[in-house]
C-alpha cells in the first residue's frame, strides 16, 4: 500500500486520501484568498480614483435635461387640455347643431303632412262635389228622359 510521510508523521490508506483532500482544500481556499485580496485591491484603485466632481457635474447635467423634459412635458400635457377642451366645443356646437335641423325637419315634416291632408280634403271635398254634380246630372237626365217617355207613350203620335 501507497503511504507518505508529512511534517514527521506517516499516512497510509484513508488517511493519506483525508491528508490530501485537506490539502487540496487548504491550497484552494490559499488561491481564492488570494484572488479576493487582489479584486480588493484593484477596487480600492477604482474607488480612490473615482472623480466625484465629474459625477456631479454629470447629475447636473441630468437634473437639468429631467427638468427640461418635465417642462415639454407640461407644455404637451397643456396642449393636448387645449385639444381636448376644443374638441368638446365643436362636438357641443355640432350637437346644438344637430338638434337645430332636427327641429326644422320635425317642423317641415308637420307642414308637409299638413298640406296632405288639406289636399286630401280638397279632393275628396272636388270629389264629392262632382259626384253630386254627376248624380244630379244624371237624375236630371233619368227624368227628362223618363219624362219625355211617359209622355210618347201617353201620346205616341205627338211629337
Amino acid at each position: 500500500m501507497a503511504e507518505f510521510e508529512f511534517g514527521g508523521m506517516t499516512f497510509k490508506g484513508g488517511k493519506m486520501m483525508i491528508m490530501l483532500t485537506a490539502l487540496s482544500s487548504l491550497g484552494g481556499a490559499a488561491w481564492a484568498g488570494f484572488e479576493f485580496y487582489n479584486d480588493y485591491r484593484n477596487m480600492k484603485e477604482v474607488v480612490e480614483n473615482i472623480d466625484i466632481e465629474a459625477i456631479k457635474a454629470e447629475n447636473v447635467l441630468v437634473v437639468q435635461k429631467m427638468d427640461d423634459n418635465m417642462a415639454r412635458i407640461e407644455e404637451a400635457i397643456e396642449y393636448t387640455r387645449d385639444i381636448k377642451s376644443g374638441l368638446r366645443d365643436d362636438i357641443l356646437s355640432i350637437e346644438k347643431q344637430a338638434d337645430r335641423v332636427e327641429d326644422q325637419v320635425r317642423a317641415s315634416e308637420e307642414k308637409v303632412r299638413d298640406m296632405i291632408e288639406k289636399a286630401n280634403e280638397r279632393f275628396e271635398t272636388k270629389r264629392d262635389a262632382l259626384r253630386s254634380d254627376n248624380d244630379r246630372e244624371l237624375k236630371d237626365l233619368e227624368t227628362r228622359l223618363t219624362d219625355k217617355l211617359q209622355r210618347a207613350l201617353d201620346n205616341p203620335l205627338a211629337d
